[in-house]
């Protein structure tokens, strides 16, 4: 019997399905044999860095309507749940999983430092060390304090982007690697190396 496998991406602000992390973990996960539930976001404010009452407010929303557009989804008819988030889809996530009981795998890229503030199991990680929205020694350490595997690339901004193409394409092979073997326990994830 083939096992119901559900993948739900929870996308950033203006980094959508369509860019390349997220696009390509979704036809990864689709050639895993998951179906795909892509939320989508709206009317969410203008935020600046350091901004913490619009940066709370521009997590808020995504929030409540990734709980709309999940709430006629019975987690229980899947075998394998997964959820991937970029920057603020990281936050929303976590927040969802903690008030629900929903054993899931989750892939966090470019995490913002609150998505840790959510007691966090079963995750693997991405950022690079130029992150401008983040703290990346900060989220380091609480990484490092949840036993969340964080893999950090050098010279990435919040797009997990440098300025070589070359060396963002190989990144992005490098991720995805690591992804799948998450994803499927086959290899190890955590010996995976970044170039």
């Amino acid at each position: 019997m083939t096992k119901k496998k559900l993948a739900v991406i929870f996308p950033g602000i203006g980094y959508h399905k369509d860019k390349p992390l997220l696009y390509y973990a979704s036809k990864l996960v689709q050639s895993l044999g998951y179906d795909v539930i892509n939320i989508e976001y709206h009317d969410i404010p203008q935020i600046k860095k350091g901004d913490t009452v619009m940066m709370k407010k521009a997590a808020d929303i995504p929030f409540v309507q990734a709980q709309e557009q999940l709430q006629n989804v019975s987690f229980a008819d899947y075998d394998d749940v997964l959820f991937i988030g970029k920057s603020i889809g990281t936050v929303v996530m976590a927040r969802y999983l903690s008030e629900h009981e929903i054993n899931v795998k989750q892939i966090w890229y470019t995490p913002i430092e609150a998505a840790f503030s959510y007691s966090s199991q079963n995750v693997v990680a991405f950022i690079g060390d130029e992150d401008p929205w983040s703290d990346v020694e900060k989220i380091k350490t609480m990484a490092q304090a949840q036993g969340i595997k964080l893999y950090t690339y050098p010279h990435c901004s919040h797009s997990l982007e440098c300025e070589v193409v070359d060396r963002n394409i190989a990144n992005l092979r490098e991720v995805m690697h690591i992804t799948e073997c998450f994803i499927t326990e086959k290899g190890d994830f955590r010996k995976a190396t970044i170039q």
